[in-house]
Protein backbone atom coordinates (compact mmCIF):
# COMPACT_ATOMS: atom_id res chain seq x y z
CA UNK A 1 0.00 0.00 0.00
CA UNK A 2 1.30 3.19 -0.70
CA UNK A 3 1.39 6.07 2.21
CA UNK A 4 2.99 9.73 2.22
CA UNK A 5 6.91 9.36 1.78
CA UNK A 6 7.15 11.49 5.09
CA UNK A 7 5.78 8.50 6.81
CA UNK A 8 8.53 6.09 5.21
CA UNK A 9 11.09 8.43 7.37
CA UNK A 10 9.76 7.24 10.55
CA UNK A 11 9.52 5.14 13.10
CA UNK A 12 6.20 4.36 15.61
CA UNK A 13 6.68 4.88 19.27
CA UNK A 14 8.71 2.63 20.99
CA UNK A 15 7.89 1.89 24.24
CA UNK A 16 10.72 0.57 26.60
CA UNK A 17 10.83 -2.72 28.40
CA UNK A 18 7.91 -3.52 30.49
CA UNK A 19 8.47 -3.72 34.67
CA UNK A 20 7.98 -7.37 34.54
CA UNK A 21 10.86 -7.77 31.73
CA UNK A 22 12.97 -5.95 33.63
CA UNK A 23 12.32 -7.59 36.54
CA UNK A 24 13.25 -10.83 34.79
CA UNK A 25 16.26 -9.55 32.63
CA UNK A 26 18.01 -7.66 36.22
CA UNK A 27 16.51 -10.76 38.68
CA UNK A 28 14.80 -7.96 40.53
CA UNK A 29 11.99 -8.09 42.97
CA UNK A 30 10.79 -4.76 42.70
CA UNK A 31 11.44 -1.86 40.29
CA UNK A 32 10.91 2.01 40.52
CA UNK A 33 9.74 3.71 37.28
CA UNK A 34 11.13 7.25 37.14
CA UNK A 35 11.10 7.48 33.13
CA UNK A 36 8.02 8.96 32.27
CA UNK A 37 7.20 11.55 34.52
CA UNK A 38 4.04 9.90 35.99
CA UNK A 39 2.58 11.42 39.17
CA UNK A 40 4.26 8.61 41.89
CA UNK A 41 1.31 9.02 44.27
CA UNK A 42 -1.33 8.36 41.56
CA UNK A 43 -4.72 10.35 41.56
CA UNK A 44 -6.89 12.36 43.97
CA UNK A 45 -8.84 9.88 46.30
CA UNK A 46 -11.63 12.28 44.57
CA UNK A 47 -11.08 11.13 41.35
CA UNK A 48 -10.52 7.30 42.23
CA UNK A 49 -13.72 7.01 44.31
CA UNK A 50 -15.60 9.05 40.79
CA UNK A 51 -14.01 6.52 38.60
CA UNK A 52 -15.45 3.68 40.76
CA UNK A 53 -18.87 4.96 40.37
CA UNK A 54 -18.43 5.44 36.44
CA UNK A 55 -17.61 2.07 36.17
CA UNK A 56 -21.68 1.46 35.10
CA UNK A 57 -21.44 3.42 32.48
CA UNK A 58 -18.87 2.38 30.36
CA UNK A 59 -22.38 1.40 27.34
CA UNK A 60 -22.59 4.35 26.69
CA UNK A 61 -20.99 7.27 24.64
CA UNK A 62 -19.26 9.87 25.98
CA UNK A 63 -20.33 13.48 25.90
CA UNK A 64 -18.54 14.68 22.89
CA UNK A 65 -18.27 18.59 24.16
CA UNK A 66 -17.37 16.96 27.35
CA UNK A 67 -20.00 20.07 29.04
CA UNK A 68 -19.39 19.22 32.76
CA UNK A 69 -15.60 19.60 32.36
CA UNK A 70 -15.61 22.17 30.27
CA UNK A 71 -17.62 24.07 32.95
CA UNK A 72 -15.33 23.21 35.48
CA UNK A 73 -12.27 23.52 33.67
CA UNK A 74 -13.26 26.77 32.51
CA UNK A 75 -14.29 28.28 36.14
CA UNK A 76 -11.10 26.91 37.18
CA UNK A 77 -9.00 28.74 34.70
CA UNK A 78 -11.53 31.92 34.92
CA UNK A 79 -12.06 31.64 30.75
CA UNK A 80 -14.80 31.21 28.80
CA UNK A 81 -16.42 27.73 28.04
CA UNK A 82 -15.91 27.56 24.28
CA UNK A 83 -12.35 28.91 24.94
CA UNK A 84 -11.47 24.95 25.59
CA UNK A 85 -10.88 22.12 23.20
CA UNK A 86 -10.18 18.78 24.93
CA UNK A 87 -8.06 15.77 23.86
CA UNK A 88 -6.70 12.19 24.68
CA UNK A 89 -3.98 13.89 25.84
CA UNK A 90 -1.94 16.74 24.89
CA UNK A 91 -0.98 14.07 21.93
CA UNK A 92 -3.54 14.22 20.34
CA UNK A 93 -4.48 18.06 21.31
CA UNK A 94 -0.81 18.60 19.33
CA UNK A 95 -2.01 16.16 17.03
CA UNK A 96 -5.11 18.20 15.89
CA UNK A 97 -3.31 21.38 15.89
CA UNK A 98 -1.01 20.10 13.27
CA UNK A 99 -3.49 18.60 11.13
CA UNK A 100 -5.56 22.05 10.59
CA UNK A 101 -2.53 24.60 9.77
CA UNK A 102 0.16 22.61 8.77
CA UNK A 103 1.21 22.11 4.96
CA UNK A 104 3.82 21.26 2.39
CA UNK A 105 4.54 25.17 1.92
CA UNK A 106 4.27 26.13 5.79
CA UNK A 107 6.72 25.73 8.80
CA UNK A 108 6.99 25.54 12.10
CA UNK A 109 9.47 26.58 14.63
CA UNK A 110 10.68 24.99 18.12
CA UNK A 111 13.62 24.18 20.62
CA UNK A 112 16.16 21.01 20.27
CA UNK A 113 15.78 19.38 22.57
CA UNK A 114 11.64 19.34 22.96
CA UNK A 115 8.78 17.31 23.26
CA UNK A 116 8.88 15.03 20.43
CA UNK A 117 5.62 15.09 19.46
CA UNK A 118 5.85 18.53 17.98
CA UNK A 119 8.28 17.17 15.60
CA UNK A 120 6.52 14.25 14.78
CA UNK A 121 3.22 16.14 13.44
CA UNK A 122 5.00 18.39 11.51
CA UNK A 123 7.25 15.74 9.41
CA UNK A 124 3.12 13.69 8.65
CA UNK A 125 1.73 17.10 7.35
CA UNK A 126 5.28 17.62 5.19
CA UNK A 127 6.14 20.89 6.58
CA UNK A 128 9.02 22.03 7.39
CA UNK A 129 10.92 21.78 10.93
CA UNK A 130 13.16 24.71 12.15
CA UNK A 131 14.83 23.71 15.38
CA UNK A 132 17.55 26.30 17.19
CA UNK A 133 19.56 24.61 19.85
CA UNK A 134 18.71 25.29 23.53
CA UNK A 135 20.87 27.20 25.51
CA UNK A 136 21.80 25.61 28.62
CA UNK A 137 18.28 23.84 28.38
CA UNK A 138 16.65 26.73 28.06
CA UNK A 139 14.98 27.91 24.45
CA UNK A 140 17.10 30.17 22.32
CA UNK A 141 14.01 32.41 21.70
CA UNK A 142 16.28 35.52 19.68
CA UNK A 143 17.36 32.61 17.26
CA UNK A 144 13.82 31.47 17.46
CA UNK A 145 12.43 34.80 16.25
CA UNK A 146 15.15 34.75 13.54
CA UNK A 147 13.55 31.70 12.13
CA UNK A 148 9.70 32.94 12.01
CA UNK A 149 9.08 34.36 8.41
CA UNK A 150 5.52 34.04 6.41
CA UNK A 151 5.60 30.79 6.45
CA UNK A 152 5.56 29.73 9.58
CA UNK A 153 2.30 28.67 10.88
CA UNK A 154 3.03 27.60 14.58
CA UNK A 155 6.24 28.29 17.17
CA UNK A 156 6.17 25.56 19.29
CA UNK A 157 6.93 26.75 23.04
CA UNK A 158 7.14 24.43 25.77
CA UNK A 159 7.06 25.71 29.48
CA UNK A 160 8.98 24.19 31.71
CA UNK A 161 10.90 22.13 28.36
CA UNK A 162 10.81 18.66 27.99
CA UNK A 163 13.45 17.14 28.99
CA UNK A 164 15.36 19.78 30.28
CA UNK A 165 12.83 21.15 32.82
CA UNK A 166 13.79 24.98 32.51
CA UNK A 167 11.45 28.13 32.43
CA UNK A 168 10.87 31.00 30.27
CA UNK A 169 9.67 33.77 32.88
CA UNK A 170 7.18 35.92 32.42
CA UNK A 171 8.63 39.61 30.91
CA UNK A 172 10.87 37.16 28.41
CA UNK A 173 7.41 35.71 27.03
CA UNK A 174 5.41 38.32 27.02
CA UNK A 175 8.77 40.02 25.05
CA UNK A 176 8.67 37.11 22.38
CA UNK A 177 4.91 36.75 21.63
CA UNK A 178 4.61 40.79 20.87
CA UNK A 179 7.38 40.00 18.16
CA UNK A 180 6.37 37.19 16.52
CA UNK A 181 3.45 37.98 13.70
CA UNK A 182 0.10 37.85 14.40
CA UNK A 183 -0.83 35.26 12.27
CA UNK A 184 2.04 32.99 13.34
CA UNK A 185 0.32 30.62 16.16
CA UNK A 186 2.35 30.75 19.30
CA UNK A 187 1.33 27.81 21.52
CA UNK A 188 2.47 27.26 25.13
CA UNK A 189 3.08 23.79 26.31
CA UNK A 190 2.14 24.02 30.12
CA UNK A 191 2.27 19.63 30.78
CA UNK A 192 4.00 20.55 33.93
CA UNK A 193 2.37 23.68 34.75
CA UNK A 194 1.08 23.16 38.57
CA UNK A 195 4.93 21.62 39.76
CA UNK A 196 5.99 24.75 38.91
CA UNK A 197 7.27 27.43 42.01
CA UNK A 198 9.51 29.96 40.26
CA UNK A 199 7.17 33.27 41.02
CA UNK A 200 7.95 34.69 37.89
CA UNK A 201 6.25 32.24 35.79
CA UNK A 202 4.25 33.27 33.55
CA UNK A 203 0.30 33.78 33.87
CA UNK A 204 0.18 32.53 30.10
CA UNK A 205 -3.77 32.25 30.30
CA UNK A 206 -4.24 35.87 31.02
CA UNK A 207 -1.89 36.12 27.29
CA UNK A 208 -4.90 35.21 25.85
CA UNK A 209 -7.01 37.86 26.30
CA UNK A 210 -5.16 40.33 24.23
CA UNK A 211 -3.30 37.41 22.24
CA UNK A 212 -5.45 35.86 19.75
CA UNK A 213 -2.78 33.95 18.11
CA UNK A 214 -1.70 32.48 21.63
CA UNK A 215 -2.99 28.83 22.88
CA UNK A 216 -1.99 27.33 26.02
CA UNK A 217 -1.64 23.64 26.88
CA UNK A 218 -2.49 21.94 29.80
CA UNK A 219 -3.34 18.12 30.74
CA UNK A 220 -4.36 15.93 33.75
CA UNK A 221 -1.48 13.25 33.13
CA UNK A 222 1.20 15.06 35.09
CA UNK A 223 0.05 16.68 38.68
CA UNK A 224 -3.01 15.41 38.34
CA UNK A 225 -2.31 11.65 38.15
CA UNK A 226 -4.67 10.71 35.39
CA UNK A 227 -1.82 9.49 32.69
CA UNK A 228 -4.01 6.55 31.96
CA UNK A 229 -6.75 7.83 31.24
CA UNK A 230 -5.66 10.55 28.41
CA UNK A 231 -7.27 13.85 29.00
CA UNK A 232 -5.61 16.94 27.86
CA UNK A 233 -6.85 20.52 26.64
CA UNK A 234 -5.75 23.60 24.85
CA UNK A 235 -7.36 27.38 26.07
CA UNK A 236 -7.21 29.97 23.09
CA UNK A 237 -9.50 32.22 21.29
CA UNK A 238 -13.15 31.38 20.84
CA UNK A 239 -13.01 31.48 17.47
CA UNK A 240 -9.86 29.98 16.85
CA UNK A 241 -11.23 26.89 18.98
CA UNK A 242 -14.13 26.59 17.14
CA UNK A 243 -12.02 26.11 13.73
CA UNK A 244 -9.78 23.58 15.63
CA UNK A 245 -13.18 21.85 16.74
CA UNK A 246 -13.38 20.36 13.20
CA UNK A 247 -10.76 18.61 12.73
CA UNK A 248 -11.21 17.11 16.53
CA UNK A 249 -12.67 13.06 16.24
CA UNK A 250 -16.02 13.11 18.44
CA UNK A 251 -16.15 11.30 21.72
CA UNK A 252 -12.45 11.44 22.14
CA UNK A 253 -12.27 11.51 25.92
CA UNK A 254 -13.99 8.77 27.33
CA UNK A 255 -16.76 9.19 29.74
CA UNK A 256 -14.86 7.75 32.49
CA UNK A 257 -11.70 10.18 31.75
CA UNK A 258 -13.89 13.40 31.87
CA UNK A 259 -15.58 11.70 35.05
CA UNK A 260 -12.35 11.35 36.86
CA UNK A 261 -10.87 14.66 35.35
CA UNK A 262 -14.03 16.25 36.94
CA UNK A 263 -13.07 15.08 40.02
CA UNK A 264 -9.40 15.93 40.04
CA UNK A 265 -10.22 19.75 39.51
CA UNK A 266 -11.65 19.51 42.53
CA UNK A 267 -9.33 18.49 44.85
CA UNK A 268 -6.70 20.99 44.72
CA UNK A 269 -5.24 19.88 47.68
CA UNK A 270 -3.88 16.91 46.59
CA UNK A 271 -2.58 18.66 43.79
CA UNK A 272 -0.60 21.30 46.70
CA UNK A 273 0.57 18.22 48.59
CA UNK A 274 2.23 16.87 45.80
CA UNK A 275 3.77 19.49 44.36
CA UNK A 276 5.31 20.32 47.93
CA UNK A 277 6.84 16.77 48.22
CA UNK A 278 7.76 16.79 44.47
CA UNK A 279 10.15 20.14 45.55
CA UNK A 280 11.80 18.78 48.09
CA UNK A 281 12.85 15.85 46.23
CA UNK A 282 13.90 17.96 43.40
CA UNK A 283 15.88 19.89 45.51
CA UNK A 284 17.25 17.20 47.14
CA UNK A 285 18.40 15.37 43.94
CA UNK A 286 19.99 18.83 42.88
CA UNK A 287 21.56 19.13 46.33
CA UNK A 288 23.18 15.73 45.12
CA UNK A 289 24.30 16.51 41.48
CA UNK A 290 26.24 19.67 43.11
CA UNK A 291 27.84 17.97 45.71
CA UNK A 292 29.30 15.08 43.39
CA UNK A 293 29.57 17.67 40.88
CA UNK A 294 27.40 15.96 37.97
CA UNK A 295 25.91 18.84 35.20
CA UNK A 296 21.97 19.40 35.73
CA UNK A 297 19.38 21.69 34.82
CA UNK A 298 17.66 23.34 37.50
CA UNK A 299 14.11 22.23 37.15
CA UNK A 300 10.65 23.45 37.26
CA UNK A 301 8.81 20.03 36.76
CA UNK A 302 9.01 16.83 37.77
CA UNK A 303 12.13 15.56 37.06
CA UNK A 304 15.48 16.27 36.62
CA UNK A 305 17.59 16.36 33.45
CA UNK A 306 21.40 15.34 33.96
CA UNK A 307 23.91 16.77 31.45
CA UNK A 308 26.05 14.48 30.77
CA UNK A 309 28.36 12.21 28.17
CA UNK A 310 27.85 9.11 30.71
CA UNK A 311 24.13 9.00 30.32
CA UNK A 312 24.35 5.42 28.68
CA UNK A 313 26.58 4.08 31.86
CA UNK A 314 24.29 5.39 34.37
CA UNK A 315 21.79 4.02 32.95
CA UNK A 316 22.12 0.95 32.99
CA UNK A 317 23.69 1.34 36.43
CA UNK A 318 20.40 2.64 37.63
CA UNK A 319 18.20 -0.20 35.59
CA UNK A 320 20.98 -2.99 37.92
CA UNK A 321 19.87 -1.14 41.12
CA UNK A 322 16.24 -1.53 40.25
CA UNK A 323 15.58 2.33 38.49
CA UNK A 324 14.27 3.03 35.35
CA UNK A 325 15.23 6.44 34.11
CA UNK A 326 14.91 8.15 30.59
CA UNK A 327 17.98 8.63 28.60
CA UNK A 328 18.72 11.06 25.74
CA UNK A 329 21.90 11.51 23.87
CA UNK A 330 23.45 14.46 25.68
CA UNK A 331 21.93 13.11 29.55
CA UNK A 332 19.69 11.52 31.57
CA UNK A 333 16.09 12.37 32.81
CA UNK A 334 15.10 10.58 36.21
CA UNK A 335 11.25 11.49 37.18
CA UNK A 336 10.91 12.37 41.18
CA UNK A 337 9.29 9.78 43.11
CA UNK A 338 7.90 9.41 46.51
CA UNK A 339 9.68 10.22 49.15
CA UNK A 340 10.68 7.17 50.04
CA UNK A 341 11.74 6.43 46.65
CA UNK A 342 13.87 9.63 46.41
CA UNK A 343 15.34 8.87 50.04
CA UNK A 344 16.68 5.22 48.48
CA UNK A 345 17.80 6.64 44.89
CA UNK A 346 19.96 9.38 46.85
CA UNK A 347 21.43 6.13 48.54
CA UNK A 348 22.09 3.65 45.68
CA UNK A 349 23.21 6.55 43.82
CA UNK A 350 26.33 7.52 45.70
CA UNK A 351 27.59 3.92 44.56
CA UNK A 352 26.05 4.39 40.59
CA UNK A 353 28.26 7.23 40.52
CA UNK A 354 31.21 5.63 41.96
CA UNK A 355 30.97 3.26 39.71
CA UNK A 356 30.56 5.48 36.76
CA UNK A 357 33.60 7.40 37.38
CA UNK A 358 35.53 3.98 37.99
CA UNK A 359 34.45 2.99 34.24
CA UNK A 360 35.87 5.60 32.93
Amino acid sequence: MLVKNQILSLQAYQPGKSVEEIKKDYGLAKIVKLNSNENPYGCSPKAAEALARSSSQCAVYPDGQAMNLRTKAASHLGVNEDQIIFGAGLDEVIQIISRALLTPESNVVMASPTFSQYKLHAVIEGAEIRETATVNGHHDLESMLSQIDSQTRIVWICNPNNPTGTYINETSLKDFISRVPKETLVVIDEAYYEYVTAEDFPHSVKLLENNENVMVLRTFSKAYGLAGLRVGYGIGSSSFIQKLEVTRLPFNTSRTAQIAAEAALEDQNFIKECVKINEKGLKALEAFCEEHQINYYPSQANFIFLKTDNGAKLYELLLQKGYIARLFPDGLRITIGTEEENEQLLSDFKDIVAHAHTAN
